[in-house]
Formats: structure tokens, C-alpha cells, sequence
């Protein structure tokens, strides 16, 4: 018995996908974004106490959260009963950040990845821990549901293109774990801004922007943007897949989307204004819009 622990939706995805592949019997401890992934993916299911499930399972399987301690929590409690526990990287970036409890690393036996960058980054950052190169199940459903999806997904069909913009709350995030919502350098709106002040340097002329906020996020927090540019939807009434697919660009800061993004052969853009870090998703099919404009300014220089 094989207890899943998830409260974000990226390791919600890939690990609900996981049991799905799987011929192991589960139970689940669920919370957050996680919960409507795992009722669209795997139907209805019993949603037990952590306490409860980790004294009745053999090992857990936890994704990794910055917004909840559940993951960590399962972590702590499944090792001092002497039970394994697996993590899965859903990201590729703030790794040992996941693994803080009350400013104490707490770290599973063993972590999984889904790719060869996730990989080199983890054996970087925990050397001393099995690192464990696994098909992310996720991306593999993610590229049989593009290839099912109709061409008639566009949501606009009086505009040429289509934007998606994928949100990250990283001013909330930054404020919970570091106490200042600009640890980052920058803050979801001022990005969100930053975009619509270059957009010209995508190249596009007719356009509509959807904008869909992060699942954690409440779908009006963007409401605002709609008074900046008159070609802004909000998003996030249908899957991600299917915004993507239904889209030409995909732009945001290092969110997951952007790779999936990639992996559906869209163009991807980070849009990180002047004075944030710089985007460190590893995927070089990602352009950025600050180079954009240094090769626009550039070019009236020549």
C-alpha cells in the first residue's frame, strides 16, 4: 500500500498520473489544488487523516508545495514510523526550499525526477540522496491529449492569434517563506505589466490575451488587467491543455506551463521585468523578453 501525499497542482499532476499507470493499491492524503486533480483524474476517492493513512500504508509517494507543510509534515511522521518516503520534483527550481519545516530541512529517502536537467539539478543540490531519473507520466498523458485535441479549441475566432498568459502568485510566495513579497525582484503584476508595455516585440498585430491564474490564485485577482489592454479574457474556465493547445504563444515567468507549452510546440516567452532574477527554468526553447528588447535596441543602435 502506497500512500500519496499532494497539495500543489504540479505534483498533483504528475503524480496522479503515476497512479493511474500503476497496478499498486494506494490510499490518499490530499489538500489544496490537489484535490480537484485527483477527482478529475481518478473519480471519487476517500480522503484520509495523515496520521491515519501513514500508520496503515508500506511507503509514501509526496509531491513537494511551497504554499502548504502537508508534504512536509508526511514526510516527518512517515520516517519516524520507519516507513519510506519518495518526493517527486515537479519543478526545476527552489529545491531545498521544498523541504523546510519551522527552518529545519527534512528530506525524504529518496527523490524522483522527470527529466536529465531535474536530475543534474537535484544530484547538485542533495548529494547524498538517491536520485531516481523516472518518465514523468504526466508529460507523457500531456502529449496524448494534444495530439486527441480538435484544431476548433481556439477561444477567439475573430483575432488571428491567441495569447495564453500563465500566472504564478510570487509575490504571495515570496511573502510566506521570506517575509517580503519582492525577494524575487519582482512581483506577478509588475510582470503582467512589464508584458503589456513589450508585447510589440512578440510581433503579433491581432491578438487576444487570455490570462489564466494560477490554481492557487482567485480568478478575479487579474480582473484589473482588462482595464490595460481591451484584448485581455480572463482564463482558467477550461484545462491547461486545452488553453494551451487552443493558444500560439505561451508566455510567464518559470511557471510549468511554459514547458508544457514546449511540449506542445507552442512559442514560449518569460516575461521577468528588469531587477527579477533571471528565469531558471532550463529549457533553452524559452525566449525572454528582455533579450527581445536588447536586440530591439540593439538593432536602432546599429
Amino acid at each position: 500500500m502506497v500512500l500519496i501525499v499532494s497539495h500543489d497542482a504540479g505534483g498533483a499532476e504528475i503524480i496522479s498520473s503515476w497512479v493511474i499507470k500503476q497496478n499498486e493499491k494506494y490510499s490518499l492524503v490530499v489538500d489544496g489544488p490537489a484535490i480537484n486533480i485527483f477527482q478529475r483524474k481518478l473519480g471519487n476517492y476517500e480522503n484520509l487523516s495523515l496520521s491515519e493513512a501513514i500508520s496503515n500504508c508500506d511507503w509514501v509517494l509526496c509531491g513537494t508545495s511551497w504554499e502548504s507543510d502537508l508534504e512536509r509534515q508526511a514526510i516527518v511522521n512517515a520516517k519516524a514510523q520507519g516507513k519510506k518516503v519518495v518526493a517527486y520534483l515537479d519543478h526545476w527550481v527552489n529545491y531545498l526550499d521544498r523541504f523546510i519545516l519551522d527552518g529545519i530541512c527534512v528530506l525524504p529517502d529518496e527523490i524522483w525526477v522527470g527529466d536529465i536537467d531535474a536530475e543534474s539539478i537535484a544530484h547538485n543540490i542533495f548529494p547524498s540522496l538517491p536520485i531516481v531519473l523516472q518518465e514523468n507520466p504526466y508529460f507523457v498523458d500531456i502529449k496524448f491529449d494534444f495530439e486527441k485535441l480538435e484544431s476548433d479549441l481556439d477561444f477567439n475566432e475573430e483575432k488571428s492569434y491567441s495569447i495564453l498568459y500563465v500566472c504564478e502568485p510570487v509575490r504571495e510566495h515570496a511573502l510566506l517563506q521570506y517575509g517580503d513579497e519582492r525577494y524575487w525582484g519582482y512581483t506577478e503584476e509588475e510582470a503582467l505589466e512589464y508584458f503589456f508595455d513589450n508585447i510589440e516585440l512578440i510581433g503579433l498585430s491581432d491578438y487576444m490575451i487570455k490570462i489564466r491564474p494560477h490554481p492557487s490564485e482567485q480568478i478575479n485577482k487579474y480582473n484589473w488587467a482588462k482595464k490595460k489592454n481591451e484584448n485581455v479574457k480572463i482564463g482558467g474556465d477550461r484545462t491547461l491543455i486545452e488553453e494551451i493547445a487552443s493558444s500560439d504563444v505561451v508566455v510567464g515567468g518559470e511557471s510549468m506551463a511554459m514547458v508544457i507549452g514546449l511540449l506542445a510546440d507552442k512559442r514560449v516567452i518569460s516575461c521577468i521585468p528588469p531587477g527579477g532574477h533571471a528565469c531558471r527554468l532550463p529549457q533553452t526553447g524559452i525566449e525572454h523578453l528582455q533579450i527581445l528588447l536588447e536586440k530591439r535596441q540593439n538593432a536602432k543602435n546599429d
